[in-house]
């Protein structure tokens, strides 16, 4: 019985897009994994972000305990400073430096925060948001980048996207280049797949993990064409030829998953995703909201040109906390993707911030008052829930963390610029994270054709140990999901959780420059963090 494990990550995915395209026919290979194993929705963090999901996912630890809560971190103690964050921030061990340690090779390709290349046993490609002059950089072994230009699909500025190309999801893709922008996302899946046969053929690893990322990108571009509601609203011949290519899309992600599976076909094979998706209706300008409640005021002259109403503001995030008043602040949003609100506490530099004594009611008042914002058009709740950094992040990392995070009611992400209007509708909804992503798993071990009820992201890691006949470290947050298995399975290979000792990961000397930092935060801006 092989011990080897394919995990397949798509970015973003949900059944909600996949199911209809899976009874219309277009994923056969899907729904043959789904018929031969297990399927659940899989809850991620909150808030549903890449990078504090990924890492979740992959470390099995919440963000208490990794460490990462955005794709940037606002350093303690420093009003203005804000930090792009990389895999020496992950504080908690991965899947491959678990595996490493144990003496397993590991291909890993395309996952966040894996720059600098952790220099694990096996082979790394880092993903995230890579520009493509760094791509060298990023490759582990050493040489490996030199060897993958000798495949014939290898496009280093396509893998890692060319940022002319990417700000189109932003900028607004002219009709006549939809079709062009897709057929790239596509090639670029099939570039990773090549990567990742390649590999497999010429130094085979018990661990090959690979994630795809065009999911989330085409349905933040595309949401109204992948929708199976409002793709039914589609009239032109323009719109339904889009659509048709959305399908295209999805229809060669099925054929690369099915390359994979193809070439391990022994393999316990996971298909996951880091959250789901659905449509973003408004926009909540956080900042604007706290201005008018007397809790923040931007510095004079300073205030930020007023938005239109799908801009968060991400562009703005570097020079955006130089523009508060930080002697009449009491909590700020200093970032559009985490939805976290910081209160400002008291101090020299603080004169007017939150007394020591005064946070918990301050912090309590502050959430009340988030949950009865309205929207003035239709009068609905515009926040769903607000958390406590101690309900989501408790662990040693907890003092990084929002004091608030919001999760707005249409799953969006807030804004942190100045608005007229503290929330604004959407000329066109745009596709936005929701809780719940994609759970698939099939292999010998596991249960034929059977759909769950929705797990945690952190409990795919145990699983993945597991199948490579590892111990589960008892550090793990996941729960042991025993109901995956077949009984006798199980019964003939029990679950083994122990302690053991934090592997010592060691990472290349290769930092990013500030060019590169600037590429990354403009490509953000391009996925779809601010349209």
């Amino acid at each position: 019985m092989t011990s080897d494990v394919l995990l397949i990550g798509l970015d973003g995915a949900t059944f909600d897009v996949l199911d209809p395209l899976i009874a219309e026919g277009v994923m056969p290979v899907l729904q043959r994994l789904i018929d031969q194993g297990i399927r659940a929705d899989l809850r991620s963090t909150v808030p549903a972000l890449t990078p504090p999901a990924w890492t979740s996912l992959v470390t099995g630890r919440s963000p208490g305990a990794h460490g990462i809560f955005d794709f940037f971190r606002t350093e303690p103690g420093a009003s203005g400073s804000i930090r792009f964050l990389t895999s020496r921030d992950v504080a908690c061990p991965t899947l491959w430096s678990l595996a490493s340690d144990a003496g397993l090779r590991s291909t890993v390709l395309n996952f966040p925060l894996t720059f600098p290349a952790p220099q694990i046993a096996g082979h790394v490609v880092s993903g995230g948001f890579m520009p493509w002059r760094q791509l060298r950089l990023g490759c582990h072994p050493e040489g490996l980048f030199d060897r993958l230009r000798s495949l014939p699909s290898f496009d280093p500025r396509e893998l890692a996207l060319d940022m002319a190309q990417e700000a189109k999801a932003i900028e607004g893709c002219p009709d006549n280049e939809y079709e062009a922008w897709i057929d790239m996302h596509i090639r670029r899946e099939r570039q990773w797949a090549d990567i990742a046969g390649y590999l497999h053929q010429t130094e085979p690893s018990p661990l090959t993990a690979v994630m795809f990322d065009g999911t989330d990108k085409i349905q933040h571009l595309c949401w109204r064409f992948v929708d199976a509601e409002l793709s039914q609203t589609i009239d032109s011949d323009w719109e339904r030829r889009i659509r048709e290519k959305c399908r295209d899309y999805y229809r060669e992600l099925d054929v690369v998953i099915g390359r994979l599976c193809d070439s391990h076909q022994d393999a316990t094979v996971f298909v996951v995703s880091d959250h789901g998706f659905g449509p973003q209706r408004r926009t909540l300008f956080v900042n604007s909201w706290l201005e008018r409640a007397g809790l923040l005021r931007w510095r004079e002259g300073q205030v930020p040109e007023t938005p239109g109403a799908a801009s968060l503001g991400l562009s703005q995030l570097s020079r955006h906390v130089y523009q508060l008043d930080w002697s009449h602040t009491r909590a700020y949003a200093p970032l559009p993707s985490g939805n976290g609100i910081h209160v400002v506490r008291a101090d020299a530099d603080h004169p007017g911030g939150v007394a020591p004594g005064d946070y918990q009611r301050f912090r309590t008042e502050l959430a009340s008052q988030l949950l009865a914002i309205r929207d003035p058009q239709t009068s609905e709740p515009v926040v769903e829930h607000v958390w406590t950094r101690e309900e989501l992040f408790d662990g040693p990392n907890l003092a990084l963390a929002p004091d608030l995070t919001l999760e707005l009611a249409d799953g969006g992400l807030v804004s942190i610029l100045s608005s007229s209007d503290p929330v604004r509708q959407r000329p066109v909804p745009t596709g936005t994270h929701r809780p719940n992503g994609i759970f698939v798993a099939a292999g010998d071990e596991y249960r034929k054709g059977v759909r769950l009820e929705a797990l945690s992201i952190l409990d795919v890691a145990p699983l993945v140990l597991h199948a490579l006949r590892l111990p589960i470290p008892a550090a793990l947050d996941g729960r042991i999901t025993r109901e995956v298995f077949d009984p006798a399975a199980l019964a003939a290979r029990p679950l083994r959780r122990e302690s053991t000792a934090t592997p010592s990961t060691s990472f290349s000397d290769v930092e990013l420059d500030a060019e590169a930092e600037a590429e990354i935060i403009e490509r953000l801006q391009a996925l779809g963090y601010v349209e």
